[in-house]
């Protein structure tokens, strides 16, 4: 008996990824060099950022929990 196959697609996320690098490095007016390192360090910001955000959120629904 076999399993289907399920194929799912991406890239719109990436895309999202993308076009936002682009924007930081062009609002930031980058040069060649900065641009290419920020490739790599930009997604490192974003998940320390967001991780941030969600030990905050996490935190606030046990205090929440915890009035009740």
């Amino acid at each position: 008996m076999s399993k289907p196959i399920k194929i799912e697609q991406h890239s719109g996320l990436g895309m999202v990824w993308f076009i936002g690098w682009l924007f930081s490095v062009g609002f930031l007016k980058m040069g060649f060099w900065k641009g290419l390192l920020a490739l790599f360090i930009w997604p490192y910001f974003f998940g320390v950022h967001f991780a941030d955000h969600a030990a905050h959120g996490a935190v606030a629904e046990q205090i929440e929990s915890q009035a009740e």
